[in-house]
């Protein structure tokens, strides 16, 4: 039996219910400015918080933020460490303040044990907060996802044969969305990339499908409630038509 989403409704008419950010620029924003690499991730990574706030206010019910891709962790140890220590302080951050319902997307197991220790502790803190749904992608890959997805999925009936609705091709695509890490949880709406690159980087493969895509100029850090009520007015004054 498959998870059936999680429904989101937008507290304003014309706003999208569920936001997906992809957090990009910081290492711009930093070499501009003369900074250090890991400061540029420390401002980067201590607007979050600002921006559910915002679209909180704003009437959204659902922000998913990518602050970590797969190939990310490539890079040079020294900006990981930096990362890392700046994901450790936004897991307490949010959860001292008990106002978002966090939830954590990716291969926590990729890792370092602290900062997966801190994640999973954020998730338990807030798992009662009626509040926005605040999901974070990180150590994520879509591909990934879908392939580990599959994996599930062939486990499950490898000792036994899929139910008599398996020859629904719908039953089947539900039943592979419950494999996903992102099960019983609504589709994004709209999803915003910052820094002026416009592709999706994997993010959310299988789940942006029908989403609206907004790609704004300015770098992460920079990013302002302005830039974020462009994107939403963006999105009001779309037709969407799903394919119907």
């Amino acid at each position: 039996m498959t998870e059936p989403s999680v429904l989101t409704a937008s507290v304003r008419p014309g706003v999208p219910a569920h936001v997906a950010l992809v957090l990009d620029g910081n290492r711009r924003w930093a070499a501009q400015r003369g900074l250090s690499v890991p400061e540029g991730h420390r401002y980067g990574i201590g607007k979050i918080p600002d921006v559910l706030q915002w679209c909180e206010e704003e009437g959204v019910a659902m922000v998913t933020q990518w602050i970590l891709s797969i190939r990310n962790l490539q890079r040079s140890p020294q900006e990981l460490a930096g990362l890392y220590e700046s994901f450790i302080s936004l897991c307490e951050r949010l959860a001292e303040a008990r106002r978002w319902r966090v939830r954590v997307i990716g291969a926590l197991e990729l890792l370092p044990a602290p900062v997966a220790a801190a994640f999973e502790d954020v998730q338990r803190r807030t798992e009662r907060v009626e509040g926005v749904q605040a999901n974070i992608a990180v150590a994520y890959d879509g591909r990934r996802e879908i392939v580990a997805a599959a994996r599930s999925l062939a486990e499950k009936f490898r000792d036994r044969g899929p139910q008599e609705s398996a020859g629904d091709l719908s039953w089947w695509e539900g039943e592979f969305a419950s494999h996903l890490g992102t099960a019983g949880l609504a589709d994004p709406d709209l999803v915003i990339r910052t820094s002026g690159e416009q592709r999706l980087s994997g993010y959310l493969t299988w789940q942006t499908t029908q989403s609206e895509l907004y790609f704004c100029e300015r770098l992460w850090p920079d990013f302002t409630r302005e830039d974020l009520r462009q994107a939403l007015d963006s999105y009001a004054s779309r037709q969407r038509r799903l394919g119907l």
